[in-house]
C-alpha cells in the first residue's frame, strides 16, 4: 500500500482524494509503460504524465513537474529516472527499484531479439532496404533534437559561445567528452558566482497552475518520512550500490582480466552514465568516440543502424547501449565461435547493468538531498554550462551521421542525393510539421523498402 499520509492530502465532496495504490496495481502500470513508451524521453515523459496526473491522479501537476525538473539536473534518461522517482516516492525503495525495472526490461529483451536479427540477417534485402530508409530519419531526428535543445538551453550569447565552443573541440581537435563536460561545468561554476543573470536559465520545465483535481500525492502533501533526507539511509544506499556496481567488475576481472571485451564494456559504460547530461544523445558522442574510434566494437553504420532500433523500441533511447553490447560481443565471438548469440546476450545485459546502475543510486540516494536544493544557483549553474555544451556536441554527432549516410563511401565516393532528400524531408516533418519521430521513421523505412526494391 501507499506509504503517503492520508490527512494531509486535499479532498473535497466533488472530487475525493484516490484511495492509496496498491504495490501491484503500481506494477503494472509501469510494465505497461515499459511496453509503449515509444517516441523518446519527450513522449514517455508526456505518456506518465496523462497516466499518473491526468487519469489516475496519484501525483498533483506541481509535485510532478517537481520531480522531472529534479531529473533533468542528473545525469541519465530522466524519462526512466522519473519513473523511478515516481515509483520510489509511491512505495518506498521496493517501488523505485520495480518502476525502474520495468521501465527497462521490455526494451531490453526486444534490443536483443532486434540486435540479432540485424547482426546475422542485417544483408538480406528486405532488411537492407528498410535501413537505407531508416539512415536519412535518424540523421534528421539528431537534427531535430540539436534543434530542440538548443531552443530550451541558448539563452544568451554566451550559451551560444559555449555551444560553438564545444563543437570546434569535439570536431576540428577530437577532444574527449568527458574533458569538454569537465570544461564546460567549471566555466558553469565560475559564470554562477561571477555572472550569475547568464546562467539562470536552461534545464527547468517551469512550474504551472494547472490542477486535475485533488490527487494522492497534492500540492500539500508533506514528503513521506523515506523521503525526507538522512546521513545513515544515504550512506547505506551508497554502500549497497558501490557493491552492486563492484561485485560484478571483480567478477568480470577475475574470470576475463582487465583487458578483455566484456570487462572494458562494463568500465566504458559506467562512464558514459556519469556523463549522460542532456539526455541519451548527449552521451552518444561519447559512445562513437570509444566503442568505434577506440575499441572498434562495431563500425559508423553499424552505430546508426542501432540508434535506428532504439528509435523505433520502446523505452529509453539510452538503451541503445544493449544494442552496442550485443554487437561488440557477437562479432569477436567472446565466448567463441559457436556461442555468438549467448555472448551478444551476455553483453547486452552487463552493459545495461551498468548503464543503469547510477540511475537507480542517483534517484534511491540523492532524491532527497537535491529535492531540497533545488533552484540553488550554485547547483544548478555548472549544469547548464554543461547542457549548452551538449547542443555543440550533438551538432557534431548530426555531422557524423550525415558524413557517414550521404558519401556512405567517404568523399571519394558519389553523394547520395536520394538519402540527401530523404534527410530535408525527414527535417521538415519534424521540425516544421511536429511529426510524432516514431513515424517518420515508419514512413522512411517504407520509401526505403520501396527504392530498393525498385532501384536494386
Amino acid at each position: 500500500m501507499s506509504n503517503l499520509p492520508s490527512s494531509t492530502v486535499r479532498n473535497t465532496d466533488e472530487h475525493p482524494r484516490p484511495d492509496p495504490v496498491p504495490f501491484l496495481l503500481a506494477l503494472k502500470l509501469w510494465f505497461k509503460l515499459g511496453f509503449i513508451g515509444f517516441g523518446g524521453p519527450a513522449a514517455q515523459i508526456s505518456l506518465m504524465h496523462r497516466e499518473l496526473v491526468e487519469q489516475r491522479h496519484w501525483i498533483s501537476e506541481k509535485r510532478f513537474l517537481h520531480a522531472l525538473n529534479y531529473c533533468m539536473l542528473l545525469p541519465g534518461p530522466e524519462a526512466q529516472q522519473l519513473a523511478t522517482y515516481m515509483g520510489w516516492l509511491m512505495h518506498r525503495t521496493k517501488g523505485g527499484i520495480a518502476a525502474g525495472v520495468l521501465f527497462v526490461l521490455p526494451s531490453l529483451f526486444f534490443l536483443i531479439a532486434l540486435s540479432w536479427l540485424y547482426i546475422a540477417y542485417g544483408h538480406v534485402s528486405l532488411i537492407a532496404g528498410l535501413f537505407y530508409g531508416i539512415k536519412p530519419a535518424i540523421t534528421a531526428v539528431v537534427v531535430h533534437a540539436v534543434h530542440r535543445i538548443g531552443s530550451r538551453t541558448l539563452k544568451n550569447n554566451l550559451m551560444w559561445t559555449i555551444a560553438a565552443a564545444s563543437f570546434v573541440a569535439i570536431f576540428a581537435m577530437n577532444v574527449p567528452f568527458p574533458v569538454i563536460v569537465a570544461t564546460a561545468g567549471l566555466v558553469g561554476y565560475l559564470g554562477g558566482r561571477y555572472i550569475p543573470h547568464k546562467f539562470t536559465s536552461g534545464g527547468s520545465h517551469g512550474q504551472t497552475n494547472q490542477s486535475y483535481g485533488p490527487a494522492l500525492i497534492d500540492d500539500d502533501t508533506p514528503a513521506p518520512e523515506h523521503a525526507q533526507f538522512r546521513w545513515p539511509v544515504l550512506t547505506k544506499i551508497l554502500a549497497v550500490g558501490a557493491v552492486l556496481w563492484c561485485v560484478p567488475m571483480a567478477a568480470l576481472t577475475l574470470r576475463f582480466g582487465w583487458d578483455h571485451t566484456l570487462t572494458q564494456m562494463g568500465w566504458f559504460f559506467t562512464k558514459a552514465a556519469l556523463l549522460t547530461f542532456g539526455g541519451a544523445y548527449a552521451v552518444l558522442p561519447y559512445i562513437y568516440q570509444g566503442a568505434i574510434g577506440h575499441y572498434n566494437w562495431l563500425t559508423p553504420t553499424q552505430m546508426i543502424d542501432g540508434l535506428a532500433l532504439g528509435e523505433a523500441n520502446p523505452g529509453p533511447l539510452i538503451m541503445v547501449v544493449a544494442f552496442v553490447g550485443f554487437v561488440g560481443a557477437y562479432v569477436q565471438a567472446v565466448f567463441g565461435p559457436d556461442l555468438q548469440f549467448l555472448a551478444g546476450a551476455t553483453a547486452a545485459v552487463l552493459v545495461t547493468w551498468f548503464t543503469f546502475l547510477p540511475s537507480f543510486i542517483f534517484i534511491l540516494a540523492g532524491g532527497p538531498f537535491v529535492e531540497s536544493t533545488h533552484g540553488n544557483l550554485k547547483f544548478t549553474a555548472p549544469l547548464t554550462g554543461i547542457t549548452a555544451a551538449v547542443v555543440g556536441v550533438i551538432l557534431n554527432l548530426a555531422v557524423f551521421f550525415a558524413y557517414h549516410v550521404l558519401w556512405p563511401q567517404g568523399f571519394s565516393g558519389s553523394f547520395d542525393w536520394v538519402a540527401a532528400l530523404m534527410v530535408v524531408i525527414a527535417a521538415v516533418a519534424l521540425l516544421r510539421y511536429k511529426c510524432n519521430v516514431i513515424h517518420v521513421i515508419a514512413a522512411s523505412a517504407v520509401i526505403g523498402l520501396l527504392l530498393k526494391t525498385l532501384m536494386p
